[in-house]
């Protein structure tokens, strides 16, 4: 215990765990959010009748969410995940709040 080896090891674990909760935070909220917004902008500028638009944008958020949780735990920094996906979110729900 009193090896100082051992608690730069307490620290470092710490921060893995925040790193590992922030991933997991954005994969679920920062996905969701994503998956939602593209779900709105798809149902808008889709070429279809407005129910096959909206079932064809539901299908497609299934793909978006496992894509955005796949980049979650695949980006460098935890704070580089929260980025792409809020800004895509943000962009998306932008385009489909001007185009409504």
């Amino acid at each position: 215990m009193g090896n100082p080896k051992d608690r730069r090891s307490i620290s470092s674990s710490k921060v893995t765990w925040f790193s590992v909760t922030s991933r997991v935070a954005a994969a679920a909220l920062g996905g969701y959010a994503l998956a939602y917004a593209t779900t709105g902008w798809l149902s808008v500028i889709l070429p279809l009748d407005k129910s096959e638009a909206v079932l064809t944008a539901s299908m497609m958020s299934f793909v978006i969410y496992t894509a955005a949780i796949l980049w979650a735990f695949a980006a460098t920094t935890p704070i580089g995940a929260w980025l792409v996906l809020l800004i895509a979110t943000g962009l998306l729900g932008g385009m489909t709040f001007l185009l409504t």
